[in-house]
């Protein structure tokens, strides 16, 4: 039980002192900069697994 009031209290902690600090700038930033490590994670996994079959 006191585990659980330390987890939540941190956890709200960290959060209310991140959310002042975010302007739309980052999230925006952050949201581009994920998109595009996700394209290329994919395109990569993708030619990976083309280069590995096709030696089948």
């Amino acid at each position: 039980m006191k585990n659980s009031f330390f987890i939540s209290g941190t956890a709200g902690g960290t959060l209310c002192s991140v959310l002042p600090v975010l302007t739309s700038e980052d999230l925006i930033k952050t949201i581009i900069l994920a998109s595009i490590g996700a394209v290329v994670s994919f395109v990569v996994t993708f030619l990976i697994k083309m280069y590995l079959t096709k030696g089948e």
